[in-house]
């Protein structure tokens, strides 16, 4: 048995903190991770040496599901945080020919507040979590990851057609039994006129993110959204210092049908409200798509997958606002046993009522 849950991010001690430190050159606030200079250009002798660091990263890719992640030029043995398999081979960059991406949004929420979010997630409903799973030492494997998204915007150019429905009310003379007599009273009932209509519509959509990653399905990415965009960087290897991160294994074709399906379902929805009169039925829309443009993004994701009784479970922090979701496992006996204590309180409270009710 499984549960799966999800939670907001609140206003408290939780919400991240953005570090910055005055330019070597003007004195300008500079964000930890940037490596120019936003008022004179300088470039920042900290981001210069990440940028270099990040330059060494070593690549490997996951033969259990195919994920691809580079990860920290020391680290000499890798367990794929997406399927916690080790089954894993190194690999270069180059071979893929794959974009490069355009932009990102760094780290907000640190590992260290990232593992208090999880011991407090995993402690929810504790009476009901296996025994034996706060021994698991699964804690260890929550790592953060940058992960690919695509994000595309484009015109949505639609025809319409359904039948438009408007109320009228009818005063209607009807007999009943009354008092043992037969009585004639009136009452207002609603009727509807039908005519077709037909028309056209456009409205511009922008701003849903399809995952790039086989191993995090996009039911799964969803879930941790959303991402303030605003924040999103152009892009700099050095980001990636200190961080796992993933190449794309969705292409760009194949994320576009995605995005323009969920853009589909919006016109629908935005035509369906345009519509004139009191309700409708038979709404058929024919829409395409022009204008299409895209970009490839990372973004901060803080990933556990551990395996318990041989099934796998998944754990997510949306790594700029700290928004936590993920599935855990359930004690079958523990339920059961909850169920039974309840059914049985249920009983013991009928039986009373039933007693009382015969003295």
């Amino acid at each position: 048995m499984s549960e799966i849950t999800s939670s907001e991010p609140t206003m408290d001690d939780d919400a991240p903190t953005v570090h910055s430190t005055p330019c070597e050159s003007c004195g300008c606030p500079v964000e930890a991770l940037d490596k120019f200079c936003p008022a004179c250009g300088k470039e920042q002798a900290a981001a210069a040496e990440i940028h270099q660091a990040a330059a060494r990263q070593r690549y490997f890719r996951c033969k259990n599901c195919g994920a691809e992640v580079a990860v920290d030029p020391d680290q000499r043995s890798y367990v794929c945080p997406f399927c916690d398999s080790t089954y894993v081979m190194e690999f270069s960059p180059e071979q893929t020919n794959r974009q490069p991406p355009e932009f990102v949004i760094g780290f907000a929420v640190t590992p260290e507040k990232a593992q208090e979010k999880f011991r407090r997630w995993l402690a929810e409903n504790g009476w009901f979590r296996p025994g034996d799973l706060q021994s698991a030492h699964i804690e260890e494997k929550l790592k953060g990851v940058y992960l690919p998204f695509w994000s595309f915007s484009m015109l949505a150019r639609s025809e319409w057609s359904a039948s438009i429905g408007e109320y009228w009310w009818k005063t209607e003379t009807y007999t009943t039994r009354q008092n043992g007599k037969t009585v004639t009273k009136t009452r207002r009932v609603r009727k509807t006129e039908w005519w077709d209509l037909g028309g056209r519509h456009h409205r511009y959509y922008s701003g849903y993110l399809v995952s790039g990653s086989r191993g995090l399905p996009q039911q799964h990415a969803d879930r941790i959204k959303p991402f303030h965009l605003p924040a999103l960087k152009r892009y700099e290897p050095y980001f990636l210092a200190g961080w796992l991160s993933e190449e794309y294994s969705i292409q760009r074709d194949d994320a576009l049908k995605m995005c323009q399906q969920e853009f589909y379902t919006r016109e629908q929805q935005n035509v369906a409200g345009h519509l004139p009169g009191d309700t409708h039925s038979g709404l058929r829309v024919s829409t395409r798509f022009e204008d299409v443009n895209s970009d490839l993004i990372l973004l901060p994701v803080y990933l556990l997958s551990y395996r318990y009784q041989k099934k796998l479970y998944r754990f997510l922090i949306n790594g700029q606002t700290g928004k936590v979701a993920g599935d855990k496992p359930l004690s079958g006996w523990r339920i059961a046993l909850a169920v039974g204590a309840a059914l049985l309180g249920v009983a013991a409270v009928v039986g009373l009522v039933m007693l009382l009710g015969s003295m």
